[in-house]
């Protein structure tokens, strides 16, 4: 028989063992998928110098994710429209659970931890008409599903924890896409929206592109301490249009939107696949795995460069620049207008680098 003493010796072993952080996972600062030369899928863990620090196997291709920021634990998504999402641990490789949406939902490729990261918040749309939802977990609690919120939109994409840590950005998209396919069903009514949300209050604040380019689909985002928010677009329009593909807001504030020179601005093929802001909050990046470039522009918005890179497309924040990968395993470095190799690997990037 278990004696008193003996349980509170017990107690105290425990509360003494020690948490894995980060660390134990080989002090990754940013997690990416991968497709293998094999056709098999991972999620790795990559230093800043570009090293891995770890590999998981994953069962098919995952999209972005969220790191926790404490534990050496990441929620990653099936490619969209999916229908799981694996909370992996990334000290010792294993999958600890397994998220599924409700009856009807489909996640949309992003989540943001929040409150210390005691809740997930995944992307998600209805599978009937796409509107949108934010789908709110318990992350300490087994990641139990806890609620879910409107996003006042259609097809949302990334999600972002704003600097003041209860604010979150929403990328309604505005395509309606079939359930199964994701054949787009609506282009010529489309309208996305950029939505600001807190879990109390739901819906704060919403602006929209003007009319006349409402076929430029709001898809990802970054930001930095000031709550300058940076936005990144696809367009559907005609295909012979150039729009602006970098859009800048602060809460309260018009919608501001940003073009390289014209002929610049054709080599993106109307598609920007990531974004970023440098460690300063001084630059923005844009890429395009279809142009197979990366424009650069300041904080107001100004071009201030390009980079030619085949299949770039993942895009992350260095104190001093950029990390950037593309889908022939390529590494590298943006700093300062100049590209530095950081390696070269077997696999294939996936669309976006997570950072820590």
């Amino acid at each position: 028989m278990t004696t008193r003493r003996g349980f509170l010796a017990s107690l105290l072993a425990a509360s003494t063992l020690p948490t894995l952080s980060w660390a134990d996972a080989g002090s990754p600062a940013f997690l990416a998928c991968a497709k293998e030369a094999d056709g098999s899928y991972a999620l790795y863990g990559i230093t800043a110098g570009g090293a891995d620090t770890f590999r998981i196997p994953l069962p098919a291709r995952g999209h972005a994710g969220a790191g926790h920021p404490d534990r050496p634990e990441a929620v990653f998504f099936a490619r969209r429209p999916g229908a799981y999402a694996l909370v992996v641990d990334c000290a010792i490789g294993k999958v600890r659970h397994r998220l599924e949406p409700p009856e009807g939902r489909q996640f949309n490729g992003h989540g943001a931890f929040l409150q210390e990261g005691a809740i997930l918040v995944t992307s998600e749309q209805m599978a009937d008409g796409s509107a949108g939802r934010l789908g709110i977990w318990d992350a300490d609690g087994g990641y139990l599903r806890i609620g879910e919120l409107s996003t006042g939109g259609i097809g949302p994409h990334e999600v972002l924890l704003m600097a003041d840590g209860r604010t979150l950005a929403v990328a309604n998209g505005g395509i309606r896409t079939d359930a199964t396919d994701r054949t787009k069903l609506n282009l010529p009514d489309m309208r996305p929206n950029l939505a600001y949300m807190t879990l109390e209050d739901g819906l704060v604040e919403q602006v929209s592109l003007q009319p006349d380019l409402h076929f430029n689909s709001i898809r990802h985002l970054a930001t930095r301490d000031d709550g300058l928010l940076a936005f990144a677009m696809q367009w559907e329009g005609p295909a012979e249009l150039a729009p602006p593909l970098l859009g800048l807001h602060r809460r309260g504030k018009p919608l501001t939107l940003a073009a390289a020179p014209e002929g610049e601005q054709v080599l993106m093929q109307n598609y920007a696949g990531s974004i970023a802001m440098n460690g300063a909050g001084t630059e923005i990046a844009i890429t395009s795995p279809r142009g197979g470039r990366v424009q650069r522009f300041d904080a107001s918005g100004q071009f201030i460069g390009a980079l030619a890179r085949a299949d770039v497309c993942g895009a992350a924040t260095l104190p001093d620049g950029f990390l950037l990968t593309d889908g022939m395993g390529g590494l590298l470095k943006l700093s300062e207008g100049r590209a530095h190799p950081l390696g070269l690997r077997a696999r294939a990037w996936d669309n976006h680098v997570v950072g820590l």
